[in-house]
């Protein structure tokens, strides 16, 4: 009979405690930014393969979003990133470039995102426009896709790697 109540209090615990765990992860995780409204940026990447639905979008280490959904687009063999972004970033000068970063060697990816000046400005879709549409709304033009870090290894263990060549 003592072992059964001392179980059933082990059990409880551990409910408790997931719970908590739950309620953090769902405190934490959700796809809203810090003012609550989003809107959609995109961008296209050579390659994305360390992006997923749910990745960080930052801008100067500070997250303001995440990555909404990748897809492919096969006519131009690039990967299309749609990021919900915080509305309060825009409008940003179409000179911003969007990077996909690594938190270090075993860490993830993130994008982050470089506002620069241009000739223009980028502006969340309206009504009746579609972002990667021919109104260009939304689109940062200047994406840099993932490094294959084992490529790159390679290279330079195959003397790939720049120096002096004598």
């Amino acid at each position: 009979m003592r072992e059964s109540i001392f179980e059933t209090l082990v059990g409880l615990g551990v409910l408790i405690v997931a719970g908590m765990f739950l309620w953090f992860g769902l405190a934490r995780g959700g796809d809203a930014a810090s003012s609550g409204e989003t809107v959609e940026l995109g961008a296209r990447f050579s390659s994305a393969a360390t992006i997923d639905r749910g990745t960080d979008v930052r801008m100067a280490g500070v997250k303001i979003g995440t990555v909404r959904d990748v897809a492919l687009d096969r006519e131009r063999a690039e990967a299309l990133v749609v990021m919900a972004v915080d509305s309060t970033i825009l409008p940003l000068g179409d000179g911003t470039s969007a990077r996909v970063q690594s938190e270090g060697l075993l860490g993830g990816a993130y994008i982050n995102l470089e506002p620069a000046e241009g000739f223009g400005e980028i502006l969340a879709c309206g009504s009746g426009e579609e972002l990667f549409g021919d109104s260009g709304c939304g689109e940062i033009l200047y994406a840099q896709g993932s490094v294959d870090l084992m490529t790159l290894f390679a290279s330079f263990a195959s003397g790939g790697g720049g120096g002096d060549a004598e």
